[in-house]
């Protein structure tokens, strides 16, 4: 069962943390007075958060989501514009390993959903595209207006968005910096898993979240290191080889869970999962 007494890091308010059902980790970004948008203190916590949540074992999926009615709103400008010329962006950029957020260019082999409260603006779009699965509020919006502000879209979400919606629809979000409907973003970009009304959105998510945790944690997690591997190389042969040698696919194979779901099936029951051993 689930373990109650796991403690996360300390942090500031700028995000909460809950575990809305067993093996579930939901991150909210907190800053609603400001649309959610992203300070140091909200990208600091965000990674402390994570990269703990990356070695928990106990907890097999995250939900991240925003306060309010944005779910974030992009960088905080108001922050950025008292940092300019004082700091090489270019510098701080390719050092940002984890990227907007600590999420955008975070490779974690644990599922992540992006339940999308409403405003997705610049950054928080660098976000999704890294997010597995996607879930948008009705009244959700998406755009990438940094052109418009003179800016750039840096941290991971000019490639991923091609590789995601092709060059032309990515050409049109990046260089007219156009604002899109929750349903255009599924129906014609294909950004959104699913859309829902506002107040379906949270629990979607965290039933999406539960089927997860029905499955084996090995095999989810090895099969995530799958998708990270086809992302990464450009030869097929390459990246199946590369997952094939991949430390978490190792681990399913040699972990008791792959064994418990043989054994499940032989035996005509619901397979009983246990924690993945630490890689």
């Amino acid at each position: 069962m689930f373990d109650k007494t796991i403690s996360p890091p300390v942090h500031s308010d700028t995000v909460k943390h809950s575990f809305p059902t067993e093996h579930v980790l939901l991150l909210t970004m907190n800053r609603p007075k400001s649309l959610n948008a992203m300070d140091d203190s909200m990208e600091s916590d965000l990674g402390a958060l994570l990269d703990w949540f990356k070695g928990e074992s106990t907890l097999w999926v995250a939900i991240i989501t925003g306060e309010g009615e944005a779910f974030c709103s992009g960088a905080d400008l108001k922050a950025w514009l008292s940092q300019h010329g004082s700091i090489d962006m270019r510098v701080r950029f390719s050092s940002n390993v984890t990227g907007f957020g600590s999420i955008s260019r975070r490779e974690l082999s644990k599922p992540v959903i992006a339940a999308v409260n409403g405003l997705a603006f610049g950054g928080a779009i660098e976000i999704i595209l890294n997010c597995d699965l996607v879930i948008a509020s009705d009244n959700a919006v998406f755009a990438l207006p940094e052109v418009k502000r003179g800016v750039v879209v840096a941290q991971g979400g000019i490639p991923r968005i091609k590789a995601a919606v092709g060059h032309q629809l990515a050409s049109e979000m990046l260089l007219l910096g156009r604002t899109v409907t929750a349903a255009e973003a599924y129906q014609r970009f294909g950004l959104v898993n699913l859309v829902v009304p506002r107040n379906q959105l949270l629990p979607t998510a965290i039933e999406w979240a539960r089927r997860i945790t029905q499955n084996s944690p090995d095999a989810v997690q090895s099969t995530k290191r799958g998708l990270i591997e086809a992302a990464k190389h450009g030869n097929i042969e390459q990246a199946t080889l590369a997952h094939i040698w991949s430390p978490e696919n190792g681990r399913s194979y040699e972990g008791e869970n792959m064994k418990e779901g043989l054994r499940a099936f032989q035996e005509k029951r619901k397979p009983v999962w246990t924690n993945p051993t630490k890689l």
